[in-house]
This record gives structure tokens, C-alpha cells and sequence, in this order.
């Protein structure tokens, strides 16, 4: 279903911005592991020799994302992205400079930036073992390619909820005309927070409560709201470092129309990035029709997330149902959101 009014992409993916990579490294193992790794590319190249246009906004600060300071210190990132697990993220990122640093081009690098977020996963797999290893960052960095991006319970998404639900990666983008030629704005998300689910303004998760079908479990301590969220931007826009915060900061707007009020223990955090070579765009009405495509997007994506996780059985044998889509799709055509079928 789209989200909104604007066009997507033709995969309603972050791929959908020309060049960029997305790859997965899932890991599953026994009983107690569900984790692991999800790698962004804004390129095929290089990224410490070719660099881009970023910039990283914090909504709530409850994370520990690797790298932050200086991608908005220096206004660019220098690596690929990756997404994990809260524990793994430190591992995950000294696997990805060694990586790195191993290729022939980087022999003489002395200082490199990776950029790591996380979600607490913590519920669905033993989180303290901390199972990511450098040859999970390796694989989900090989495999990274463009085209179709797989969803839901996979890489950095295998062990999140949302909303009590299953939770996951999902994808989106939207297609805006600037300038007479076709602007790409491109979301991934992993989704692993609380709050009440909306879908296109239809109060699903009230509705699902009310018919007495609720999720598992929300994540995180205390009173059962809190959890995290990683968001990850494309565009093929130029746009500078102030621009690109301000687009970041945009998609924790299509958050809360998802119905998250971003709680204390939430660590939500924001990365986008440019692949537009050239003069940076700066003009008002075209940054407005990237924030109303990033919003859209961020609100698809994390619907995307839900719709195309699985159940999962993890640590300690607990289990987190993947949101009943039957119940949801009833509700969302009862609004008039979605058709009824003949």
C-alpha cells in the first residue's frame, strides 16, 4: 500500500537512489542467537576515496551510535553504514575498519570513521554473548547490491519488535520533480520501538488491542515502550551537510505518524546522505518537497518493516508474533483506506 500522496520509486526501496547497496548478514544459531548485520553503500566504490554528503540527527539520544561527531563535524561519511545489535555495534565496527583498512587503496590510512548504529535486540536473542563476527560485516558487505531489498526478519532486523509486533528492516522511497528532473529520496529503516501503530491514520493498534490481539511484548525496560530506531536516507540530490541534518531531522516526522512518541529508553537517530555531485541545492520549495518524500517514506517503511516480518522464537524460548495481517487489512478497508476485493 503507498503511504501518502507521492510516487515511489520502481522498487520502493533506498536502492532506488542510482548507486546505492544494501546487504545482510543474518545470524541465527541455536536456540538463544537472532541477530545480526546490515550493511549501506551510497556507492559501489571506495567510500573513504570517494565521499559523501551526511549528516546524522539525534530525536532521542538513548543509542550508541559509532561515528557521529565527526560525519557532523566534517559534514561527509567516509564509510559504509552498518546496522546491528546494541551489544555487537563495537565489534561490527572494528570488523568494518579492518576491513577497510586492508584494502590496497587504504594502505597508508591512519584515521577512519566507521559509522555503526544499533537496536537493542536483547529480547529475542542472548544479546551479552555479542555473536557478530568480522566475517558477518564481511558477508553482508559483499553481498551488498542494488535492486530489491529484502525485508522484515533479515540482517540487523532478524531479533527486533515494533509495537509488540515483529519488527524489522523495511524500505521505501519516493520520486519528487526539482528543478525539471526526477529527484530519488530513499528510506531503510530498523524498526525495534513502542507506541501505539497507526497505518495511513488508521488506529490499527488500538483496533487489534480492542479485538484482543496485541503483540508479545514492546521492547525495551521499564514500562514496556521504550526500544530504538535506525533510519537511513538516500537522495541523489546534491545537498550540503545543513540541509541534509535538516532532512534527517524530518523523518522522525514520519515516525510519530507511525505512531511513535519516541519514549526515554528509545534511541532514535537519523543518517542521511547525498550522492548528488555538483552545486548544493538550497533552495526553500525544493528542500520542502524532499521533507514531505522523506516523511512519506520513513512512515512506508516502518508499515514495510511490520508487513514483512515473521514470528520468532529466540532466547529463553520467547516468542514475538509477526503483526496479523488479515485483521489489519479488515480495518484498513473498513477506513476506506485500502479497496475491499470482489
Amino acid at each position: 500500500m503507498l503511504i501518502g500522496r507521492l510516487p515511489t520509486g520502481p522498487l520502493n526501496a533506498i536502492t532506488d537512489v542510482p548507486g546505492v547497496r544494501v546487504g545482510h548478514r543474518t545470524v541465527w544459531v541455536g536456540d538463544s542467537i537472532r541477530t545480526g548485520v546490515t550493511a549501506i553503500l551510497p556507492h559501489g566504490d571506495n567510500v573513504f576515496e570517494r565521499r559523501v554528503r551526511a549528516a546524522i540527527a539525534v530525536g532521542n539520544g538513548f543509542g550508541k551510535l559509532v561515528g557521529l561527531s565527526q560525519v557532523n563535524e566534517l559534514g561527509e561519511l567516509e564509510t559504509p553504514i552498518l546496522l546491528t545489535g546494541t551489544l555487537s555495534v563495537f565489534r561490527a565496527a572494528d570488523a568494518l575498519l579492518d576491513t577497510l583498512l586492508s584494502l590496497p587503496a587504504n594502505r597508508e590510512v591512519r584515521s577512519m570513521n566507521p559509522v555503526v548504529g544499533e537496536t537493542n535486540d536483547g529480547y529475542l536473542s542472548d544479546i551479552r554473548v555479542r555473536p557478530i563476527r568480522p566475517e558477518h560485516v564481511r558477508e553482508a558487505l559483499r553481498t551488498a547490491a542494488g535492486g530489491p531489498v529484502e525485508e522484515g526478519t533479515v540482517g540487523a532486523g532478524t531479533g527486533t519488535i515494533a509495537f509488540g509486533w515483529k519488527g524489522g528492516i523495511g524500505t521505501s522511497s519516493r520520486r519528487v520533480e526539482i528543478g525539471g528532473r526526477i529527484v530519488n529520496v530513499g528510506v531503510l529503516v530498523q524498526s525495534n520501538f513502542g507506541g501505539s501503530l497507526r497505518i495511513d491514520g488508521v488506529r490499527v493498534g488500538e483496533k487489534l488491542a480492542a479485538a484482543g490481539l496485541r503483540g508479545g511484548r514492546d521492547q525495551g525496560d521499564g514500562d514496556g515502550s521504550d526500544g530504538s530506531v535506525m533510519i537511513v536516507i538516500a537522495t541523489d540530490l546534491p545537498l550540503a551537510h545543513r540541509e541534509l541534518d535538516r532532512v534527517a531531522d524530518r523523518s522522525f516526522m514520519g515516525l510519530a505518524r507511525a505512531g511513535s512518541y519516541m519514549s526515554h529508553g528509545s534511541g532514535d537517530y537519523a543518517i542521511a546522505f547525498s550522492t548528488g555531485e555538483g552545486e548544493a541545492v538550497r533552495g526553500g520549495g525544493a528542500l520542502s518537497r524532499v521533507f514531505e518524500a522523506v516523511v512519506e517514506a520513513t512512515d512506508e517503511a516502518v508499515i514495510n518493516s511490520l508487513f514483512r516480518a515473521t514470528s520468532v522464537t529466540g532466547h529463553r524460548g520467547r516468542t514475538i508474533e509477526s503483526l496479523p495481517l488479515e485483521p489489519t487489512l479488515g480495518f484498513l478497508r473498513e477506513a476506506g483506506v485500502l479497496a475491499t476485493p470482489r
